[in-house]
């Protein structure tokens, strides 16, 4: 069996989408179909920068899953497949959980675009610029690194955002607590604490403003039937229920994202292979996470070419 996974924020850099673009007309139709959808120049963003300008949420959730999905498109438009025949299940991390829905045909990828835009937008302005902050934690386990967040909230929010694999989670909350996480990392037995890159606190309690903005958008836009199973992030479990996707999505702005559960439980459900559309950061989490899963990585042509022979 085999899973189709799509990376999440962080994966977005200056000149992505451009060797696919000059390749293929499929990935060239992707990014302007975003382009239109999102009444602005996306691509070229991708292609040219600034990186400060790419790197904003509201840019680059939506630059992302343009990313992947033309990367599906080339594949099933060069290779002359479809995703539903080659896939027995997708998933994605964050907002690649958006990606997924794509290719399994519950959302447009026009109105995939401009939720992610509006994802981004909500997610930025939930929490003032300062007070929020995210840490990664290497050499930490879902154990030691909730015990640190516990001893480190001190009554302000600080929690676990993504359960990544058995060696790398995430924490978020307000700034003043995830310091104090990251100066007592070696009390808790973990190698190492390092303060995020970005500009608010996703997957936690102060996202709240967020998650009721995106209720309201699924309300008017919701998710329609699935091709394809969807591991989903909060619950690390299979739901084809197009209202239930509908609540997991909102539950996800706030809620862990369950990497290391899911790779877990991608193999119980018999998966061997899993592929990453768009990225390279995925797989090596997952052979972390489930031992004896073929993990591939899919990102330019050569790439392509090279897993249309494996099919």
């Amino acid at each position: 069996m085999r899973a189709f996974v799509f990376p999440g924020q962080g994966s977005q850099k200056i000149g992505m989408g451009l060797e696919l673009a000059q390749a293929s007309a499929a990935a060239r139709e992707v990014f302007e179909e975003v382009d239109e959808a999102l009444g602005q120049k996306l691509f070229q963003i991708m292609k040219e920068g600034p990186e400060d300008v790419l790197t904003l949420t509201e840019n680059a959730q939506p630059a992302i899953m343009a990313n992947a999905i033309a990367v599906l498109r080339v594949l099933e438009r060069e290779g002359g497949i479809t995703l539903a025949e080659k896939a027995d299940f997708v998933a994605g991390h964050s907002l690649g959980e958006y990606t997924a829905l794509c290719a399994a045909g519950a959302f447009s990828l026009a109105d995939t675009a401009r939720l992610l835009k509006l994802r981004g937008q909500s997610m930025q302005a939930a929490v003032p610029v300062g007070e929020g902050a995210m840490c990664v934690l290497l050499g930490a386990d879902i154990e030691k690194a909730t015990a640190l967040a516990e001893a480190a909230a001190e009554g302000e929010v600080c929690t676990v955002a993504n359960d990544n694999d058995p060696t790398q989670v995430v924490l978020s909350g307000h700034r003043a607590a995830i310091e104090r996480a990251v100066a007592m990392v070696k009390d808790h037995g973990i190698k190492r604490g390092m303060l995020l890159p970005v500009s608010a606190p996703f997957h936690c309690s102060l996202m709240q403003p967020a998650a009721d903005a995106m209720a309201e958008a699924f309300e008017k836009t919701p998710p329609g039937p699935l091709r394809i199973a969807l591991f989903a992030n909060v619950t690390a479990s299979v739901v084809t229920d197009p209202a239930e996707v509908h609540r997991l999505l909102v539950e996800q702005v706030t809620g862990r994202v369950r990497w290391r559960e899911t790779a877990i439980a991608m193999k119980a459900a018999g998966v061997e292979r899993v592929i990453e559309l768009g990225g390279k950061v995925l797989s090596p989490m997952i052979t972390r996470s489930a031992t004896d899963v073929s993990v591939t990585s899919v990102v330019g042509m050569t790439d392509i070419e090279a897993l249309l022979k494996g099919f």
